[in-house]
């Protein structure tokens, strides 16, 4: 099982780092292939572990794969043996799987698809699908479990209805969007995540010819096709290994120019970034940071839904805050289990209190070096931050978390002055 061996604290953390492709917008995009005759090119592909477990699992489906531009490109085709059983052999340890059950059933009127894997980050409850399930009954989807997998069918094409999200979910609202793509009629979708990566998924369908109009903020309405034509698209960069980068050029001192993604996506986090201290100015698609001498606390960050502080980002910030001059605290709106990581930044010196959703963060800890684990693909990528400024050397394991979705994360670190070697 591979480590990273990190040797700290890193003096100078000075360059560029080029984004690659969103893991997060290309998982749904691949995943809406399902839905086309016709062949789909998609560009800028992270090649990251969760991207090559969907790729598999259109594969296994029927999809033919071909890569192009050294393998950031893939062009899909259908091929004449295509299937509707999604293994659990392969979404076992990716949350996204499941993200074909809708377009399947939409398609081809039937689906077998197992329950999702992935990081586990509501506790003993994991990630529930239950309001994938019930919004896609609404659309005419009948479903019974059996033995860990959902076995769906609708009676001919899926009809469009009214649905109203009682929560705000990023799955469901992918879901429902390539669901309602295929379905007689109008749909109307109220309640709506509204992120960057869904935004994408909209874009990249309405470039096939689906007809799916934004109304206000979290309302999608959607007319049916009959098809969607050939296309070709390109993924966004990735929102939250942009937000790491800016988190260890803040946190290590730094001087970074992070280029290939549009600064207007992540205002939240950034503000946040400028209150620590950072310098921070900003490019049509690029961001430099410049890490400040003394850090500043910040009394609470709350994650919340888009364009709230992401979730996906607060393992990263609580690595940041433990440097800052005061205490702060981080409220977990989003996830029960997001905490996991902060026993690991114990072992390293840090001074975090949990009590219910919010960890309290002493600042001005010297990290001093220790064997830690990763827990989850965020965790990963906190405890390698940690090691970065920690006195020694680091290792991290169970990095497998990192690779699902940090392309050439330690080659990126390398580039930019960080110590730091892959074990295996």
């Amino acid at each position: 099982m591979d480590k990273f061996s990190i040797t700290g604290p890193c003096r100078v953390m000075k360059g560029e780092v080029s984004i690659s492709g969103s893991k997060n917008a290309a998982l749904p995009i691949l995943a809406a292939t399902l839905l086309f005759d016709k062949t789909v090119i998609i560009e800028n592909l992270p090649r990251v572990r969760d991207i090559d477990t969907m790729l598999n699992l259109l594969k296994s489906l029927g999809s033919n794969i071909q890569f192009l531009n050294n393998k950031k490109t893939v062009k899909i085709t259908k091929t004449k043996k295509q299937k509707q059983f999604a293994s659990y052999s392969i979404v076992k340890t990716m949350r996204a799987g499941i993200l074909v059950l809708g377009p399947l059933v939409a398609k081809y009127h039937k689906s077998i698809s197992s329950f999702p894997g992935g990081c586990v980050l509501n506790g003993n409850s994991g990630r529930p699908i239950n309001l994938h399930l019930e919004a896609l009954k609404k659309l005419g989807m009948k479903y019974e479990i059996k033995k860990g997998y959902i076995h769906a069918k609708s009676n001919g094409k899926l009809k469009g209805d009214k649905i109203n999200f009682p929560s705000i979910s990023v799955g469901a609202s992918q879901q429902l969007l390539m669901s309602a793509v295929l379905a007689k009629g109008k749909t109307l979708l109220h309640n709506l995540a509204c992120e960057p990566e869904i935004k994408d998924l909209t874009n990249f369908l309405i470039s096939a010819g689906a007809k799916i109009k934004w109304i206000g903020k979290r309302t999608c309405q959607i007319i049916g096709v009959n098809s969607l034509k050939e296309t070709k698209y390109t993924v966004m960069g990735d929102r939250i290994e942009t937000g790491t980068f800016c988190v260890a050029a803040t946190v290590a001192k730094g001087d970074l120019l992070i280029k290939n993604f549009d600064p207007k996506l992540i205002k939240t986090e950034l503000n946040l970034l400028k209150k620590v201290g950072a310098k921070i100015k900003l490019f049509k698609n690029s961001i430099h940071v410049k890490g400040p001498e003394r850090i500043k606390s910040i009394k609470n960050i709350t994650t919340k839904e888009y364009p709230g502080f992401p979730t996906d980002l607060a393992p990263q910030f609580m690595v940041l805050l433990c440097k800052a001059s005061g205490t702060s605290s981080i409220t977990e709106n989003i996830f029960q289990g997001r905490f996991l990581h902060a026993m690991e930044l114990q072992r390293l010196g840090g001074k975090i209190t949990i009590k219910n959703r919010t960890a309290k963060i002493e600042g001005n800890t010297n990290f001093i070096a220790a064997e830690v684990m990763s827990s989850d693909l965020r965790a990963s990528a906190a405890l390698v931050l940690a090691g970065i400024v920690s006195k020694g050397n680091t290792i991290v394991t169970r990095v497998y978390h990192c690779d699902r979705g940090y392309e050439n994360f330690e080659n990126k670190l390398k580039k930019i002055g960080v110590n730091i070697k892959r074990l295996k």
